[in-house]
């Protein structure tokens, strides 16, 4: 069974223990799948004892009071590992998954018989994980659960995206593909029936979704979506990239792996050269910005071109001074 089925069968389970007795109607809404879906997965929780029934007098589907999720015997480090991870980032992010975790935990960590949970405790409080900045994801939970569900079921959707590329509110039919979290926000890979082309959609610029009835056959992603990008904006055009970093840089920039394809080679003064090959020179232009004059782009000749042009700008409105 796929994750994302697994993922509908658990939010099926929550509606259930939910205590208001919803119909087939209204599961299916809240699923974003079909009646003929439901009951599929209905089934399929029947074959696993799951003891779930129709109420005749509330007119919906409920599940004893009884049943809960079996439970999980965590060690030591695993418990610790969750809270640590999950107590850091409560309140500092509102991220789809990474904020239900954070639910998840409290859960958990409420089931730890009190000396564990006391000896758990203790070192959590410090212990720092800081996720970093990441984009507003207020109000998209929903959103990325509907999301999540047509894609495991093959739906097609219609959004209206506020797109930052064009500048303008697009209305488009998508046949997702892929969910990715990318540096500080989650994208959607899907294929775009009005470009007919797959494009990548920040989920915190898509400000409606519908799920619709249509499906389709899966659009193949692959292991690398976005090729040999440094990030995830391919232009289309691949170059061979050697930085030389300083000595003050070099074992920080040498410790993280930046790119599946980059090679690193320290010289005897201490300095770093650095080699990578990458589709387009957009993003890693500003990436190389970033360190200043503590690195210097030898080739190839158009990023040394855009970099100088960078550059050179900067110093002009810097020298006419501050303009109110």
């Amino acid at each position: 069974m796929d994750s994302s089925r697994i993922y509908r069968l658990l939010k099926l389970l929550t509606q259930l223990q939910s205590g208001r007795a919803p119909n087939a109607d209204r599961l299916a809404s809240e699923l974003s799948i079909s009646r003929r879906t439901l009951f599929r997965d209905l089934n399929m929780l029947e074959m696993a004892n799951v003891p779930y029934y129709f109420d005749e007098v509330r007119g919906g589907y409920c599940i004893s009071p009884h049943f809960f999720l079996p439970s999980v015997n965590f060690t030591v480090s695993e418990a610790l590992a969750i809270l640590t991870i999950s107590r850091q980032i409560r309140d500092e992010t509102s991220l789809p998954l990474l904020s239900e975790c954070s639910k998840a935990a409290l859960k958990l960590e409420s089931s730890l018989p009190p000396p564990l949970r006391e000896h758990v405790g203790s070192i959590v409080d410090n212990v720092t994980f800081h996720l970093g900045p990441t984009a507003n994801h207020d109000n998209k939970n929903g959103l990325f659960d509907r999301l999540a569900n047509a894609l495991g079921q093959r739906q097609a959707c219609r959004i209206t995206y506020n797109s930052f590329y064009e500048q303008t509110i697009l209305h488009l039919e998508i046949e997702p593909v892929r969910l990715l979290f990318i540096g500080r926000a989650w994208y959607l890979l899907a294929y775009s029936c009005e470009h007919r082309q797959v494009r990548t959609f920040k989920v915190p610029r898509i400000e409606e979704l519908a799920v619709l009835d249509r499906t389709y056959e899966t659009h193949y992603a692959g292991d690398k979506p976005f090729g040999n990008a440094w990030s995830m904006i391919p232009e289309g055009i691949e170059y061979d990239v050697h930085l030389r970093f300083s000595a003050k840089v070099a074992g920080n920039v040498a410790e993280v792996r930046w790119h599946a394809t980059q090679r690193t080679s320290v010289n005897d003064d201490g300095t770093m050269d650095f080699f990578v090959r990458v589709d387009g020179l957009g993003e890693i232009l500003w990436w190389i910005l970033g360190y200043g004059d503590q690195v210097e782009a030898i080739a190839p000749q158009p990023l040394r071109e855009r970099i100088g042009a960078v550059v050179g700008s900067m110093a002009q409105m810097y020298a006419q001074g501050v303009r109110l």
